[in-house]
């Protein structure tokens, strides 16, 4: 049987490839310059714009758009297709699509002084194409929010030591936050510090789990006896419910605070349990297959570094272990859109041009920012693929959903190649992943109350004031996230979040190629339109067959799955058959209007094209 070490050594060869050759390309390609001084030095605010360190800046742009997502789509996808088509559109698909989507989305959005896709393709094709790009955002990040907050309950229950590990790990954020930024303590002595308390905080989760409500193995902290009757249950479980719950107030709370108080600190720390995580594993898979071995038991059989999960389980999943739950799930398109962030991720085009561009220090730090970021994201990806690829079949019986804490068992596993107890590995590789679904859950908040604010402007109407107001737009999306919740079907809403989140990508990928044939005619579009191409067709194909076949066929009307009968449920189909018909709309609306925009410029058809030097034009305002 093929081993791990080969997953490995696939996605290590190609990215670096990728990085050294297309990436360097791109950079020239792109003309990034340090003597041009960017949005975070010019508009420095002390809120928003703030000047980082590349590792710092690194830090966060990695965390926030790593998080959960390139662990749970490559697990899902290998459950149900088969590890070998997950792997290959990781090691193929991120150099060439998402690692230059996140590139160029992050240099588009430098150029036009910090903001936001929406803004950018706005200065090109009018308010209309601006407030709809920002609306499809804006949406995607309800799914963001909603499905990251299921997963993080997941893990939780699952792991009741990474709750109060990860409840440390963000009370040290906040105070490292004020270590910084308001005591001006060092910065060197402080990542010491603080770093070591997160990595403490794992003994502290083993010694005291913690969970809400429901029942748990001996020495675990139950806060309630029994669930109160307003308590949602999800996958069959109040104290996942419970752990939404929270998870979606925290999610709120923490968009409306500085950057600097959570923000910044929280996912600097974060990067060091990403790059322990993603660097540990990598090293351990090498050491473990070559020198040591894998040291871990579990269901009473011995885990080696043997690949035990199946390579192809059949174009519709016939051969998943979950074949027999799910609903019918053809490789194309929805294999594409289930790995979603491990390849290509619309979200990260959000936090690029929403965050990340504000706190640029130099323009060539974008290359290793966006380009090097989500090759790094990928790396993620592979280490989820070689976690479940030596568990193979999960010991959950409740479906792919609760197959997913299986990252952080296998993970573990691994990890004893190393010498790490296989009890603390596992609890170490939950955190790693509730960590960064809790980074880009909350970010995605925070960026849609972006969406509102630009979309809004400048309130005119006390309407207009409700949507502009950082709480009440706050409480909007994580209002909508708990509905979208309410039936809890993994399959329908992974891959609807995916196929939002590509089809978005595909919309990023519009913006940059519509603005780079505004500046320079001589500027090749190939890089991205390409692309953008695929996506559209991908993800447009696969949000239909989710919402169509899915959800209205089965969930609504009962023909093709086991109808909704809870009210809950019911509106929760309801919600998502909305959004994914508005998105469709929204993305076929915006690629005709690109379209226009390239025919007059004369890069489609024979009119001659126009150059503005690469600088926005006039707003339409």
């Amino acid at each position: 049987m093929a081993g791990v070490i080969w997953i490995v050594a696939l996605v290590l060869s190609t990215f670096t490839v990728a990085y050294v050759g297309y990436g360097r390309y791109l950079s020239q390609f792109l003309e990034l310059d340090d003597e041009r001084e960017t949005p975070a030095h010019k508009y420095e605010d002390g809120q928003e714009y703030v000047p980082a360190k590349r590792p710092v800046l690194l830090g966060h742009h990695y965390s926030s758009i790593a998080g959960g997502a390139p662990i749970v789509g490559p697990i899902t996808a290998a459950f149900v297709w088969g590890w070998v088509p997950a792997v290959l559109w990781v090691a193929i698909g991120n150099p060439l699509l998402g690692a230059v989507h996140d590139f160029s989305s992050l240099s588009s959005s430098v150029r036009h002084e910090g903001k936001s896709i929406g803004y950018i393709i706005g200065q090109y094709l009018g308010d209309r194409g601006k407030n709809m790009l920002l609306w499809f955002a804006f949406l995607l990040i309800i799914l963001v929010v909603a499905v990251f907050a299921l997963v993080i309950g997941l893990v939780f229950d699952a792991y009741p030591a990474a709750a109060t590990s990860s409840l440390i790990y963000i009370g040290l954020a906040v105070v490292f936050g004020v270590w910084l930024y308001q005591l001006d303590l060092p910065f060197a002595i402080g990542t010491v510090v603080f770093v070591a308390g997160v990595f403490a905080s794992v003994w502290a989760g083993i010694q005291a789990p913690l969970a809400i409500v429901g029942e748990h193995p001996e020495g675990t902290f139950v806060l309630l006896d029994s669930a109160p009757f307003w308590m949602p249950e999800l996958l069959g479980s109040a104290n996942i419910g419970a752990w939404v719950l929270v998870v979606l107030l925290y999610g709120g709370a923490a968009s409306v605070l500085p950057v600097w108080l959570l923000l910044q600190p929280r996912d600097y720390l974060s990067s060091f349990l990403l790059y322990a995580g993603v660097g540990g594993a990598l090293l351990a898979v090498i050491v473990g297959t070559f020198v040591t071995g894998m040291d871990a038991t579990t269901g009473g059989s011995a885990l080696s570094f043997e690949i035990s999960l199946g390579a192809w389980n059949g174009f519709f999943g016939g051969g998943s272990p979950f074949a027999d739950s799910l609903p019918l799930m053809p490789l194309f398109p929805l294999l594409f859109i289930t790995i979603a962030c491990g390849t290509i991720s619309g979200f990260h085009s959000l936090v690029s041009s929403g965050t990340t561009a504000k706190q640029l220090d130099k323009e060539t730090d974008a290359r290793l920012i966006g380009y090097g970021g989500m090759l790094a994201e990928g790396l993620l990806a592979a280490v989820a693929l070689c976690a479940v690829a030596v568990v193979a079949a999960p010991e959950a019986t409740g479906g792919i959903g609760l197959a997913l804490p299986n990252f952080a068992l296998g993970g573990g596993a691994i990890l004893t190649a190393l010498g790490v107890p296989f009890a603390v590995g596992e609890v170490f590789m939950a955190l790693v992943l509730s960590a960064f679904l809790l980074t880009s859950m909350d970010t995605a908040c925070r960026l849609g109350r972006y969406m509102l604010e630009e979309v809004v402007g400048t309130p005119q109407t006390t309407v207009q004031e409700y949507g502009a107001n950082r709480y009440a737009s706050t409480a909007i999306i994580v209002i909508a996230a708990f509905f979208l919740l309410g039936s809890g079907r993994w399959e329908d809403l992974w891959t609807l979040f995916g196929g939002a989140n590509q089809l978005l990508a595909a919309m990023a990928l519009l913006t940059v190629t519509v603005w780079l044939a505004n500046w320079d005619e001589t500027k090749q579009l190939v890089s991205t339109g390409v692309p953008m191409a695929l996506m559209v067709v991908i993800t447009v194909a696969g949000l239909l067959w989710v919402s169509l076949y899915q959800v209205l066929g089965g969930r609504l009307l009962g023909i093709t799955a086991e109808a909704e009968t809870t009210l809950l449920g019911q509106v929760s189909a309801v919600v998502q058959l909305v959004i994914a018909l508005t998105l469709v709309g929204l993305a076929v609306s915006l690629v005709w209007m690109g379209y226009g925009n390239l025919r007059d410029l004369g890069r489609i058809g024979d009119e001659p094209a126009v150059a503005d030097g690469g600088e926005p034009e006039a707003d339409d305002d």
